[in-house]
């Protein structure tokens, strides 16, 4: 059975940290994230924010092999876009920056999107019910409950609205690795095994949307993700701590309609 990592206090300022420097670069980077502009030119400009303004290293670079500091999805990709040259953002464009973050030993890891100038309805729509069915989640953790209940809100709202949610990937534990227990599902479609959740767990909510199937396919760079029926796709991702009323949002950044501290007890 694959333990659990309860944080204690220090790791705790530690985890606090690296999220508030994770939420930094989210606000940072909007400024940049306009038409004309170029995926590997928001990669670039994050590397040099987070090593020379933040000190820390941006956990991406080199993880398994990944070539950039940062994932930018476009449009129908749904996790794992490589910056490059070739990708120009334009009007209606819909894209996720997510930021991975080590600083002092330990990580930070969040995601949002962005509307390229002119929206278009549909992508509107996309990225608020993903935001939402995240929010969603965030509002039921407590200490006592089942994590399996975080998928159940999310389906239920996100199939409401006649969007369907990827399944084969999730959110994770997270804190001196990058990647540990446990495995966070956005669905109910297959049972995780039994987690209750204790205060000090730190872990991902990041549930991807599909506007179209929520089948995928993964491209020949062996990282790129997109959707199989070419329909676009959302993200909203938040690190966050379970304590003793609910959870705290390491990575919340300016402008969120939602508290940082959510008492969740009834």
């Amino acid at each position: 059975m694959t333990l659990i990592s309860i944080k204690n206090n220090l790791e705790i300022i530690k985890m606090r940290l690296v999220g508030k420097l994770v939420a930094d670069v989210l606000e940072m980077i909007e400024d940049y994230v306009i038409p004309g502009v170029t995926t590997e030119e928001l990669n670039n400009i994050c590397h040099k924010y987070i090593v020379y303004q933040q000190n820390a290293q941006p956990a991406c670079l080199g993880y398994q092999g990944f070539p950039k500091s940062i994932c930018v999805s476009v449009n129908d990709v749904v996790c794992h876009g490589i910056p490059n040259k070739q990708d120009i953002l334009k009007d209606g464009d819909i894209i996720n920056i997510d930021i991975s973050i080590i600083k002092n030993g330990y990580y930070g890891d969040a995601s949002k999107m962005f509307i390229i100038g002119k929206s278009n309805k549909l992508g509107k729509k996309l990225c608020k019910v993903a935001q939402n069915s995240l929010y969603l989640a965030l509002y039921t953790i407590q200490p006592g409950i089942s994590l399996n209940i975080l998928g159940e809100v999310i389906q239920n709202y996100v199939e409401k609205h006649n969007f369907s949610i990827v399944r084969e990937y999730c959110g994770h534990g997270i804190g001196s690795k990058f990647h540990e227990a446990p495995q966070v599902l956005h669905h109910n479609h297959y049972k995780n095994k039994i987690v209750i959740l204790k205060p000090g767990m730190t872990f991902t909510v990041e549930p991807m949307i599909n506007s179209g199937n929520n089948t995928v396919k993964c491209m020949n760079d062996g990282w790129t993700v997109k959707t199989q029926d070419k329909s676009l796709s959302a993200q909203y991702e938040h690190t966050i701590l379970v304590n003793h009323q609910g959870c705290e949002i390491l990575t919340l950044q300016k402008g969120e309609q939602i508290s940082k501290m959510l008492n969740n007890l009834k």
